[in-house]
């Protein structure tokens, strides 16, 4: 089986890790890849699956996370757009995120876009957008599970790595999960020696960067399947805190009191079930605060 190729033919480029390949599948139909089409499985030799050790990497990740009490890290998010001439363009933001379980989130959003602020505290959630001094306030949930959920539902607010911070990464990882490979190990992604894992749900193909010795996610790449563009979205995450003191007064702000309070809602209509980001897709643009 030779992952490099399977990885060619879903789009992802020519990834050359010797150590992934087990064999040489007869070669790609010539056509498919001129293309950037799909190359059918019958050609790569590729066979969908749960290999037991991605499976075995995917789980002692979410483990570590799951029983972190606080958390904190830097997530940089890079993801395609399409532009009028054709090849897409790329954009880039920037957030620095702090949790508590079960129940407080901060979320400070830098970077290309508007910069945007995400406070929740256990009663209420505020969205806050600096440069136009507005914030939103609401009710809600307590849970960080039920607060991600109603923040998207409620208002477009939907963060890339929800995965992470979530009570059961696991679970949100194996939704709909159809494969999981163990590709091979890098020692240049986060400055130290990671284990790539490919996974493959109903709608998106993702490759995870995972800490060897920490069992924490350093990047991870995905495309959905169902986009013809085949536009790209990678998530890179650092400067992890896991148990580390947290002020107790970093998840709320005094902003509050003088911004001007706009309702907590959606910027536009609310989309088609379709159109409804999966939970497993790691790398989508979170919607600017700015618009609520």
């Amino acid at each position: 089986m030779s992952i490099v190729r399977f990885l060619a033919g879903a789009a992802l480029g020519t990834l050359i890790v010797s150590a992934a390949i087990a064999q040489s599948p007869p070669a790609p139909s010539a056509k498919a890849a001129k293309h950037g089409e799909a190359i059918p499985a019958a050609e790569t030799g590729f066979r969908q699956g749960l290999e037991p050790r991605a499976v075995e990497i995917l789980k002692a990740t979410s483990a570590r996370l799951a029983a972190a009490q606080t958390m904190s890290f830097t997530a940089v998010v890079s993801y395609e757009g399409p532009s009028l001439l054709g090849p897409p363009l790329i954009y880039t933001t920037k957030s620095e995120v702090a949790m508590r379980r079960p129940d407080k989130l901060k979320v400070i959003t830098l970077g290309d876009g508007p910069p945007s602020e995400f406070y929740y505290d256990g009663k209420t959630m505020m969205a806050y957008a600096p440069v136009e001094d507005l914030i939103a306030v609401a009710d809600a949930p307590p849970s960080i599970d039920a607060t991600l959920k109603v923040a998207f539902d409620s208002a477009a607010i939907y963060f890339p790595f929800t995965d992470l911070i979530v009570a059961d990464p696991y679970k949100d990882l194996a939704d709909g999960l159809t494969s999981a490979f163990y590709i091979g190990q890098s020692q240049i992604v986060g400055d130290t020696t990671t284990d790539m894992v490919g996974i493959v749900t109903d709608n998106v193909f993702s490759q995870i960067w995972i800490g060897a010795e920490d069992k924490l996610p350093r990047r991870m790449y995905a495309v959905y399947l169902n986009d013809p563009a085949r536009l790209r979205h990678v998530l890179e995450i650092s400067h992890w805190q896991l148990d580390g003191p947290l002020a107790a007064d970093a998840f709320g702000t005094a902003k509050a009191a003088h911004a001007q309070h706009i309702a907590f809602k959606r910027p536009d209509a609310a989309p088609p079930p379709a159109a409804i980001p999966p939970k497993s897709a790691p790398a989508s643009a979170p919607a600017p605060a700015a618009t609520h």
